[in-house]
């Protein structure tokens, strides 16, 4: 596998108020790819669904360490992995289906169908009562 040409790490107690800074934090490292608007703004969705789900659902009722980790490669493409160390998904299938939720009636279930829909994949991993992996890639052509 090729070596990024980038990376960083970072991470934060899972407090909702963080959610934003996570998102903006990913953003602000894309940037050196010169996205366009639309691609960032896309990604930085994309991040903010993951890590939302690792704080609501994730930690739920308890508090914990959110992590995120961004790389860049020579082809323009970003990875970002979000983690948690949370409760885990029992059934990621069923999990990742638009609609279903467990996070009762005001979630929306659609937090990995948004992901997939501003991602070129979403690859997710989980262990019950170890933790959850969201791997988000997106390719960034650069601009004319």
């Amino acid at each position: 596998m090729m070596k990024p040409v980038n990376q960083a790490q970072i991470s934060f107690p899972s407090y909702s108020v963080n959610e934003g800074f996570g998102r903006a934090a990913v953003a602000a490292f894309l940037a050196q790819l010169d996205p366009t608007v639309a691609d960032l703004a896309d990604m930085r969705t994309a991040v903010s669904e993951a890590v939302t789900n690792a704080i609501v659902h994730g930690y739920r009722d308890k508090k914990g360490t959110v992590y995120i980790s961004a790389k860049i490669f020579e082809d323009g493409k970003a990875v970002v992995r979000v983690r948690d160390k949370g409760c885990g998904i029992p059934d990621v299938k069923q999990a990742m289906e638009p609609l279903f939720t467990t996070g009762g009636e005001e979630r929306a279930g659609l937090g990995f169908a948004v992901m997939q829909s501003f991602c070129d994949s979403v690859r997710v991993t989980s262990t019950v009562g170890r933790g959850t992996s969201v791997t988000l890639t997106k390719h960034f052509e650069p601009k004319e």
